[in-house]
Formats: C-alpha cells, structure tokens, sequence
C-alpha cells in the first residue's frame, strides 16, 4: 500500500487556503491573512479537521524560507545602513517596552516573571513574513518607508535570534538557585552563550554577505545565460533551501 499523505496534506492545505485566500483578496485585504485563517482552521487547536502537526511544521519552514530569499534578494545592506539611526534605536526600544509591558500585565494576571517574560518577548517580535508580504502586495516595499520597516525587523530577528539563544541559560537563573555560586556560574554561562552567538552572528553575516553580493549572482547568470526559466526557477530553490540547511546546521 501507498501512503499519500503528503499528496492530500498539499492538496487539502492548498484547496483551503484558496478558498480564504480569495475571500480575503475580495474584502481587499492581504490574501496572507487568508492563509492565516486557513492555517488555524486545520491547525490542531481547532475543532473538526486536523492534518499532520509534525508535516505542517516542516512544510512551513520552507516556506517561510522561500519567502526570507527573496526579502534578501530585494533588501541590500546599504538599505540597512541608510536607515540604521531609525531601525535599530527603533526596533530595539520597542521590543524592550513591549516585552517590559506584556511581563507587567502577565504578572498581574498572577504569571511569575519567567512566564510573563517569555510571553512579553513573543508578543514583541512582529513577523518579517507577514509584514514582507503585505510591503510587497501594496507595492511599497522599495520605498523609503518600505526600507525602514524591513530594516527595522531584521533587527528585530537578530536581536530575537540572540534572545533565543540566551534562553537556556536565562532558564537556570529563573529556575530559583539560591546560592552565590550558583547564580555566579549561571551568569558566566550567559555571558559565554551571548559571546558565541555574537561570534556565529558576525561569520554567518560575513559569509552571507560575500555570498550574496559575489557568488550567488555570478551564479544565477550564468544559469540565466542557458535560456532556460525552468532550470533558473529550480537553481533558486536550491540555493534557498541549501543556504538556509547548511546555516541551521553549521551556526545553530
């Protein structure tokens, strides 16, 4: 016998999110927010239909990898640095009022401050996907103010990139040791973790760079050069699925 659960899990995920694709295309909205709605609908916290978590996950991913390969094909460092004094005093001040904000409201809701924290930093990263998108859709991603709000959540990701990485250790301070050595080998640990981080964030960003900007170009030329869309439409797929693999892999 033959599984064709991926077969179904496509085509049902497709059939459903055309359908509140379409209708939120005709109540002139996003069709990203379509999706949205399709996702939590065959999610596993909805009631009625459900489909494979672990499927849908993996699915996702390379996604949401497709979509960040073509935000680095149209956003360029220098677009970065143009707007570096909005971006980063911006997106970093806000992530720390909202996250202190939430972790207020959640502590008096009766959360203890780890909980409280963690949610505060969820609610305080907006989505590089979403927004992407709807910058894109409303033709206004290569505007001025299209620059400062990309700009502004990819620092937004790197910050909550290291945020990520600090949790683990965060966690064993959290965890309630009562004693000096305890809590002095704790912070050790989190200075070391953010230093590595740090060090992975700089090599992966240099690497990229030079990557971006030098050999994946002369590559995509030269594939460009052959004439053919379709062996182009399936390089750009491989290097965004081969980037995004070997950076997990290599830098965590």
């Amino acid at each position: 016998m033959h599984e064709y659960d991926l077969i179904l899990f496509l085509a049902l995920g497709f059939a459903i999110a055309l359908v509140f694709g379409y209708t939120t295309q005709r109540l002139r909205l996003s069709p990203i927010l379509g999706y949205l709605i399709a996702g939590i609908v065959v999610g596993p916290f909805s009631p009625g239909l459900s489909v494979d978590g672990e499927l849908a996950t993996q699915l996702a991913e390379v996604g949401v990898i497709l979509l960040m390969f073509g935000v680095g094909l149209h956003f360029h460092l220098q677009d970065l640095l143009a707007v570096k004094w909005i971006a980063i005093p911006g997106a970093v001040g806000q992530s720390v009022i909202a996250t202190a904000l939430v972790t207020l409201v959640a502590h008096f809701m009766g959360w203890d401050w780890s909980a409280g924290l963690i949610m505060g930093i969820s609610v305080a990263v907006a989505s590089t996907v979403v927004l992407i998108r709807v910058l894109s859709d409303n033709n206004v991603i290569d505007t001025s103010q299209g620059h400062i709000a990309v700009g502004w959540l990819i620092v937004e990701d790197i910050f909550t990139v290291l945020v990520l990485v600090l949790l683990p250790a965060l966690g064993n301070i959290f965890s309630g040791q009562d004693t000096s050595v305890g809590a002095e080998s704790d912070l050790k640990s989190v200075f070391i973790t953010l230093v590595l981080a740090l060090g992975k964030i700089a090599v992966l960003g240099g690497v990229v760079l030079w990557g971006g900007g030098k050999l994946i170009p002369w590559l995509l030329t030269q594939i460009a050069r052959t004439r053919s869309r379709e062996l182009f439409t399936l390089a750009v797929l491989a290097f965004a699925l081969l980037i995004a693999s070997v950076s997990a892999f290599v830098f965590g």
